[in-house]
């Protein structure tokens, strides 16, 4: 299970309760990455259940008393596409709009903007009035993993949404296809992360997504071990670098040392150094953990797990 609320400067932690009674954690500390020639993306859901959001009202002018509606999805992508510009190999971000035109399966080019430049960019929504009726995520997925990053070394998209997801089988087939081809060498990793915007958002099956690889009877080790897809809920992020809470590696060292510990009892050391991914076992009945790093400490609770 993955907890709701994992402290600073947690990114994510996950716990998994073993036969035995003892429980295997898997944490990752927050951290921006640094990674030569990455690229990323930014894809605004552009179906009809999202003019609202949009500031698109229904009812003309004359009409409405209440004054023109807000547009919220235009400062969330102005925030996020700065964030995402400042990590690309190229200092640009690449927007588009998804779920575009009748079916949904259409995908709008927006443009590509620098940190500087993505602080004026306007989003409305798409040309020609094309919302989408249906909700379809594969398209922009092959969009960004197909077209337009196919030759990076390493990319990161976010998709932004505000409801159900209606192709959701068909983008676990090709996200469990593209994976076998990043392991064996075909292909370059690209993270893909879900950002649920509203009220109405389906966690379930973001989560779906997110865990799709768990318990999916997988034989190669090397498969099971892509993790291809994260989601965030804007109304519970603390800050921006959570998109990058999966984009972490035991290489990755962020302190000179570190020790997990239950109550007073040490369960791992590492004295090499502290790295940004930790796996590590807890005793049977264990309800929180403490990490100590570089003269300091924080305590995470895991009751919600058990």
């Amino acid at each position: 299970m993955q907890l709701s609320q994992p402290v600073e400067p947690f990114g994510e932690v996950n716990v998994f309760r073993q036969r035995n009674g003892t429980l295997q954690v898997k944490a990752t500390i927050l951290m921006e990455p640094d990674i030569e020639g990455a690229r990323t993306g930014l894809a605004l859901d552009a179906s009809a259940s999202m003019k609202k959001m949009y500031g698109v009202h229904s009812v003309p002018p004359i009409f409405n008393k209440g004054g023109p509606p807000a547009n919220v999805v235009e400062p969330v992508a102005q925030t996020m596409a700065n964030y995402l510009a400042r990590f690309s190999s190229n200092g640009k971000v690449q927007l588009i709009y998804w779920a575009c035109s009748t079916d949904g399966s259409q995908v709008q080019p927006i443009g590509e903007y620098s940190d500087a430049e993505s602080e004026r960019i306007s989003v409305r929504g798409p040309r020609n009035n094309a919302w989408g009726r249906g909700t379809k995520l594969l398209p922009p997925v092959r969009h960004f993993i197909d077209d337009a990053f196919r030759a990076a070394p390493w990319a990161i998209c976010v998709f932004v949404t505000d409801g159900v997801i209606e192709d959701l089988e068909e983008v676990k087939r090709y996200s469990l296809q593209f994976a076998r081809q990043i392991a064996s060498g075909q292909r370059k990793f690209v993270k893909l992360v879900l950002l649920g915007v509203g009220e109405e958002v389906d966690e379930g099956q973001m989560e779906q997504l997110d865990d799709m690889f768990e318990g999916s009877g997988l034989v190669d080790p090397k498969v099971h071990a892509i993790d291809l897809w994260d989601h965030k809920l804007a109304s519970e992020m603390k800050q921006l670098a959570e998109i990058f809470a999966e984009v972490v590696s035991e290489d990755t060292i962020v302190s000179e040392w570190g020790r997990i510990k239950v109550g007073v009892r040490a369960v791992k050391e590492y004295t090499d150094g502290l790295p940004a991914l930790l796996e590590f076992t807890l005793p049977a009945g264990a309800t929180s953990f403490t990490l100590e790093f570089s003269g300091a400490s924080v305590t995470q609770d895991i009751s919600e797990a058990l």
